[in-house]
């Protein structure tokens, strides 16, 4: 079983007064929000509005669209640590001639597990994904969407699943997007025979943590998804290898 690291699982939310700011129309995006029947027009916006910045977003060497923020960049660097010196040894060694489903895992499920789920299905794979403290049936982020529709994925018809909810099978690859996700799955989680891996150690160039881009900037999801699209194509190849020698 691999040995996962054991870093600090605080959020990322510092919270503010908004109460006196200008409330903004609805826009375009806004839809799969309104899904939510028991959610009013000024909880859908408030839920809408991006995390305040620390520091009045004061950035001066532009970590926020590389990192998304500055507790991702440590936890990117202690994942790096970790993978130098051998903790994830294991989870690069994967029996692809045994896969047979790609199972993609997050927090939520609904914004870094789907758009890779979409990505792989895209490329003729079997793919689902769920999320280890998700909202069930709750729509894909309304960010995940509009910046998913960029790169021609449409996840209008996504609905969130909790691993409570998910049905494992035998051949499935857990793909898991952060290495406390990957120690909570290996702990709470009996996913019997099943595999697993962190995502970003098959992207180009490897990440093995990739910060949740909920509510940050337009440059990090970017950055989140070009992560996730090497390395679902990555993962495609190897795969697709396998199968062509057999």
């Amino acid at each position: 079983m691999p040995t996962v690291p054991t870093d600090v699982e605080a959020g990322d939310g510092t919270g503010s007064d908004d109460s006196k700011a200008a409330v903004p129309p609805l826009m375009f995006g806004d839809v799969a929000m309104q899904e939510r029947g028991d959610a009013s027009p000024e909880e859908i916006r408030q839920e809408l509005r991006p995390h305040p910045m620390p520091l009045r977003g004061w950035d001066p060497v532009g970590m926020r669209p590389r990192f998304g923020t500055y507790r991702g960049l440590i936890r990117l660097l202690l994942a790096w640590v970790e993978n130098l010196t051998g903790r994830y040894r294991q989870l690069k060694q994967i029996r692809w001639e045994q896969v047979e489903r790609l199972v993609f895992v997050c927090h939520g499920n609904i914004c870094r597990s789907p758009y890779a789920e979409r990505c792989a299905a895209r490329h003729g794979l079997a793919a689902a994904s769920f999320g280890l403290s998700a909202d069930r049936g709750a729509p894909a982020d309304p960010d995940a969407c509009r910046i998913a529709a960029r790169r021609a994925i449409d996840l209008a018809a996504h609905r969130a699943c909790d691993a409570a909810d998910f049905e494992f099978k035998v051949g499935d690859l857990l793909i898991v997007m952060e290495p406390r996700q990957l120690r909570r799955l290996l702990c709470n989680l009996p996913a019997g025979g099943c595999q697993m891996t962190l995502l970003g150690l098959w992207s180009r160039p490897p990440r093995p943590h990739i910060h949740d881009p909920h509510r940050l900037s337009d440059a990090y999801w970017e950055r989140c998804f070009d992560v996730i699209d090497t390395a679902v194509q990555s993962i495609t190849d190897r795969i697709l290898q396998i199968r062509h020698e057999v």
